[in-house]
């Protein structure tokens, strides 16, 4: 059975390069149907840090949730993703699994206006 997943990334350390590395590393593990952004976000929780740069992707996968949040771990990690840093602190990419068969899945998708705006374009 296929699942439809939107993925939102987030980046503001080489954000341009980290976003386009993202989504490239993306579109290995699944079929892209459609993305939207990035766009310039000012930052949550911490604000002396650079803006964000945001996108989501629409995605086609026969994977199941604990794989793809697995999945989306592990290019954190390889594209650089250092955990000791604080939560709402730089980053070099943060990827999240937002919605799922239509069901939303990350709560920060009714928190922040620019990822239901993306989602929208999607």
């Amino acid at each position: 059975m296929s699942n439809s997943v939107i993925i939102a990334l987030g980046s503001n350390i080489n954000a341009d390069f980290n976003i386009r590395k993202a989504f490239s590393i993306l579109e290995q593990h699944f079929r892209v149907i459609s993305k939207a952004g990035p766009i310039v976000t000012s930052p949550v929780g911490i604000f002396d840090q650079p803006d964000f740069l945001n996108a989501v992707v629409l995605v086609e996968t026969t994977k199941e949730q604990p794989e793809i949040i697995l999945l989306l771990k592990e290019i954190e990690n390889q594209m650089g993703r250092d955990r000791s840093r604080p939560k709402f602190g730089p980053r070099e990419i943060d990827l999240d699994l937002l919605i799922w068969n239509n069901q939303v899945m990350d709560e920060d998708y009714y928190d922040r206006e620019f990822l239901r705006k993306l989602v929208k374009e999607l």
